[in-house]
């Protein structure tokens, strides 16, 4: 006798599992014992299974896309304190969660000082983006710059540029912020590439803490950065964000001067007898 002919349930799981339905295969026995209890239709049970196949193919879709993102951390905007940003606005930053501008090709600029929280909002915005299954791409655009100037060297540009251009969004990250970029103005026209090859087509999003009218000294090439200014405020959101340094902040909570240990006030100095009362 084969093993399992007088199994069903065994049968069943060695069929999930050569189907690699691995999750269905986990609660299968834990679904039936349910069902047995509250004498469920089979109709209910084969639901159940799936349900929990496809939660489980999201999930590892939902991981896959956040590894492909690149993202270096997982930020939420539940870790951020709007309450104490008061140059952000939450309702509007709450919006652009919903992703309907992404989904309209409409890109982002978050720009504003260091340690006001434009990357820790734009990164939890793109975490969302990898769970709504969109594909996105993070850089920082040091990173970027480099990469497409040695696919410039190496005759390989067409390819670097497909690999920034293809995804849904793609969230340049630090703008301005590594000065490297100066040295080659030729960057300009990379960056224009990408913005180019983007643009109305896939969102885009930028975190900066330069103005626009810095970039073309920032990428060396005032005439073509205007070329890309066009584009990016053409259609994209622009959230600046003028307030305090959440760092700054931090730094001056850990290095506050302690104070001394109080005195014990009942402890008195003896008095000098007055030799007038004598």
């Amino acid at each position: 006798m084969k093993k399992n002919d007088d199994n069903p349930v065994g049968r069943i799981k060695e069929q999930l599992e050569i189907l690699k339905l691995f999750r269905a295969k986990e609660v299968i026995d834990e679904l039936l014992s349910e069902a047995a209890r509250a004498k469920l239709p089979a109709s209910r049970v084969i639901e159940q299974l799936l349900s929990a196949e496809v939660a489980a193919l999201i999930k590892r879709r939902i991981e896959r896309r956040i590894r492909e993102s690149k993202l270096p951390e997982r930020k939420l905007l539940a870790d951020y304190d709007f309450d104490f940003q008061t140059g952000v606005d939450k309702q509007q930053i709450m919006e652009l969660a919903t992703l309907g501008f992404a989904q309209r090709k409409q890109g982002v600029i978050f720009a504003g000082g260091s340690g006001t929280g434009k990357s820790h909002i734009a990164k939890a915005l793109l975490l969302i983006g990898c769970q709504k299954n969109y594909r996105c791409l993070y850089t920082n655009a040091a990173t970027m710059l480099q990469q497409l100037m040695a696919a410039l060297a190496d005759d390989t540009l067409d390819k670097k540029l497909k690999y920034y251009s293809k995804p849904d969004i793609l969230l340049i990250d630090e703008v301005g912020f590594d000065r490297i970029e100066q040295q080659e103005a030729r960057n300009a026209f990379l960056f224009f590439k990408v913005i180019d090859a983007r643009y109305t087509k896939n969102s885009t999003w930028l975190t900066t803490n330069i103005d626009f009218k810095a970039l073309g000294d920032y990428l060396g090439d005032p005439v073509v950065t205007a070329s890309i200014v066009d584009r990016m405020v053409h259609h994209s959101i622009i959230i600046n964000i003028d307030g305090p340094s959440w760092r700054l902040h931090e730094s001056k909570k850990l290095n506050r001067p302690k104070t001394g240990k109080p005195k014990n006030p009942s402890k008195k100095k003896p008095e000098k007898d007055d030799e007038s009362k004598i």
